[in-house]
């Protein structure tokens, strides 16, 4: 069992920066693929950045190319998102997952652990 606990949500103006993060609790952090996704008001869950086991592949949801940033520590069981230029649409609880393929996917039915999520909100 795999757990997963994300980080460095809160409150920001519109065009603003937030850095969440997200620790795991596993010796094997290195075989997985990473995801983000997020799950506004009234919304169902989206596919929002993922990256390889290795941190050589990244992938992103056309909504957020160019204004975020998935990244990974290997060394510290740490996924990020650097997410910049915040837009009111933005608003959602974030979530971290991950995936024992290790490879990229957007599929939520991929990742096998699931982190419990950080409220990011982005006023107008």
């Amino acid at each position: 069992q795999v757990q997963l606990v994300e980080s460095g949500g809160g409150s920001v103006q519109g065009g603003g920066s937030l850095k969440l993060s997200c620790v795991a609790s596993t010796r094997t952090f290195n075989t997985y693929a990473l995801g983000w996704f997020r799950q506004g008001p009234g919304k169902e869950q989206e596919f929002v950045a993922a990256i390889n086991w290795g941190g050589s592949a990244r992938d992103y949801a056309d909504s957020v190319k160019g204004r975020f940033t998935i990244s990974r520590d290997n060394a510290k069981n740490t996924v990020f998102l650097q997410m910049n230029s915040l837009r009111p649409e933005d608003t959602a609880v974030y979530y971290c997952a991950a995936d024992s393929t290790g490879g990229l996917s957007r599929e939520t039915h991929r990742y096998d652990f699931w982190g419990q999520g950080t409220q990011v909100t982005v006023s107008s």
